[in-house]
């Protein structure tokens, strides 16, 4: 067997790509600004030494502590005639300086005797005339009583005897919780509900739109122009409709607000006639389509029922923010559960407007793409001319709501004429479309869903919560409320990734086997996806909480509450033994969660 020769190419090329990561980490050296004279500096040392000390010693638990002063008189300056200090009593602790008396800011050495072993605290300086005490330095006692400190005196000169106090302290009894300990204890349990809260609300809402972001889900999904130019269209007449309903709906709500007896009769009333009009509407199962008057009458009374269904849930807020006030202001300690149900009431009665606007443009939409499927029945020839017509119009109206957004962020001086502007590049837009799209082809709307999806998951996921959290503090004000709307927010994002991403990774089999028996895509989603989705989803909402207990401790630096904020009030105020509590609270939460949520993992995944 020959030996082969060395590539001499390939060395070079080597050689080189070893140069080029070297001259980038020496770059990145640079840019990084790597001083390490900084790290040999003794009072950087110092500095670093006595942190870490103070880290080491987290304030959690304290002594009732006695002090002992010993006094010794000085002089400073030293008078002409020089100065004595009096004979101290030796029986007991006492002072010596040396010199007896200096100028002010002289270095002078003190030294103490027949102080308790081991005993520490300050050493301060009286001025004359004062109630002001200086600290000047510190003592540590050795085992024999004894301990020596060079200090400098004070600027505080006056011809009168002035004195400098040794002052000892020591534990009495046995050890209690500090102030810190209550303050860390209030604020990590603040901190583990913030999570909890951000959790639920972002995992209630991730679900749904995770089915949105799956590739395998909306692939599929493809509609005609004209049906997705119909769904355009009639997505803002869903929404004016809804609005207009939902506002009648409070109207009509608050006259029966107005009267005790409204409100019962309309709690048994109103859920009756929705349970007839269901019945009615939906029967349980046919043989034979129904005739068209038949299928308009159900349609109508679907109407009154969705009506009658969104008159309730006014109902039920008001009931609810009633009920909730009295019980908040007569339970007592307990007065939290009125205020909870106050305020899930308030919420309700917030979205009412917002879900029935949605709902009201998602049936709108439907039946406009139904409507598509009907007209492209017609001849071809008319089929095109209502297709160009119906793309033009939608095109103008998509980039001209587009710009209205834009507007809202931007504030454009000319709006007007980049309102039309916009509308007429869009209805080129859907020109073009009208005379090239053939009538019969199918347009990936699906994917365009999917990937609008995405883009929006990864431009939420990029904004880091505490940017969020600003925001939301100015919103709401400073406190968790405001941290648990920026996790939520960025919780939403997150797990919308990893749902949509475990239903791209399900099985093909089941949702085969659920569409071969007919089933609709509602019922191939419930069927066929969500029973392969659940545990990962119940072992990734887990993990999330985790994941906001820890991100909890940072937003509050923004104002967002829980134990952050308290954590950076210690730091910015240099009390590093009370930042080490925080900081200990957090490891252990963090673990317990850890802990915690592995062995729910391990039981019901």
């Amino acid at each position: 067997m020959k030996n082969k020769k060395p590539n001499f190419m390939r060395s070079l090329g080597l050689g080189l790509g070893i140069l080029a990561a070297l001259v980038i980490y020496a770059y990145g050296f640079q840019v990084t600004k790597v001083n390490l004279a900084e790290t040999k500096s003794e009072r950087r040392q110092t500095q670093l030494v006595r942190i870490l000390r103070a880290l080491a010693k987290p304030e959690i638990f304290a002594y009732e502590r006695d002090e002992f002063t010993v006094s010794l008189p000085v002089m400073v300056p030293c008078p002409e005639s020089g100065f004595t200090p009096p004979e101290p009593d030796k029986s007991g602790p006492y002072l010596v300086m040396t010199p007896a008396c200096a100028d002010p800011r002289e270095r002078v050495i003190i030294e103490g005797f027949n102080f308790d072993p081991f005993s520490t605290g300050p050493i301060n300086f009286m001025p004359a005339d004062s109630d002001v005490s200086l600290q000047l330095g510190t003592m540590k006692v050795d085992q024999n009583g004894y301990f020596q400190a060079e200090i400098r005196l004070s600027n505080r000169p006056n011809d009168k005897v002035q004195e400098i106090h040794a002052i000892t302290r020591h534990n009495i009894g046995a050890p209690h919780l500090t102030r810190t300990a209550y303050d860390t204890w209030d604020k990590i349990i603040e901190t583990v509900f913030l999570a909890l809260l951000a959790t639920t609300f972002g995992t209630l809402l991730a679900i749904p739109l995770s089915f949105f972001a799956a590739r395998n889900l909306m692939k599929d999904i493809s509609s005609t122009l004209i049906s997705t130019s119909l769904s355009i269209l009639f997505i803002p007449v869903g929404v004016y409709i809804g609005i207009k309903a939902a506002y009648w709906a409070s109207v009509i709500s608050g006259f029966l607000t107005g009267n005790p007896l409204y409100i019962l009769a309309s709690f048994i009333v109103l859920p009756l006639l929705i349970w007839l009009g269901v019945r009615v509407a939906l029967p349980p199962q046919e043989h034979t389509r129904p005739p068209l008057r038949v299928r308009t009458l159900r349609t109508i009374i679907l109407i009154g029922v969705s009506f009658a269904f969104v008159l309730t849930l006014y109902l039920i807020s008001y009931l609810g923010l009633t009920a909730g006030g009295y019980l908040a202001g007569h339970m007592g300690s307990f007065g939290f559960l009125g205020s909870f149900l106050r305020d899930l009431s308030d919420i309700l009665n917030m979205i009412i407007t917002a879900l029935v606007a949605l709902a009201s443009a998602g049936v709108f939409s439907s039946l406009a793409g139904r409507l598509g499927i009907v007209l492209g029945r017609t001849p071809e020839a008319l089929i095109r001319i209502l297709q160009t017509v119906l793309a033009v119009v939608a095109g103008a109206l998509l980039f001209f709501l587009l710009m209205a957004i834009l507007n809202w962020f931007y504030e454009f001086r000319n709006y007007v004429a980049l309102h039309t502007y916009a509308a007429i590049i869009g209805g080129i837009a859907g020109l073009v479309l009208g005379l090239t799209v053939h009538p019969k082809a199918s347009l990936p709307t699906g994917m365009v869903i999917y990937y609008g999806s995405r883009t929006i998951f990864n431009a939420l996921r990029s904004i880091e919560p505490l940017v969020m959290a600003i925001v939301f503090v100015v919103w709401v004000g400073i406190g968790p409320f405001a941290g648990s709307m920026a996790l939520a927010l960025h919780t939403i994002a997150a797990l919308g990734k990893l749902y949509s991403e475990q239903v791209e990774s399900i099985q093909a089999g089941p949702i085969e086997a659920v569409q071969a028996t007919g089933a609709n895509r509602l019922q191939t989603i419930v069927y066929g996806v969500v029973p392969q989705i659940v545990p990962p989803y119940i072992s990734f909402t887990m993990y999330r909480w985790d994941i906001n207990v820890r991100m909890s401790t940072i937003i509050g630096f923004a104002g967002g509450g829980g134990i952050g904020f308290l954590l950076q009030q210690n730091i910015n105020l240099l009390n590093y033994r009370a930042a080490s509590a925080q900081m200990l609270a957090i490891a252990i939460v963090v673990a317990s969660m850890d802990y915690l949520s592995s062995k729910m993992r391990e039981k019901i995944v």
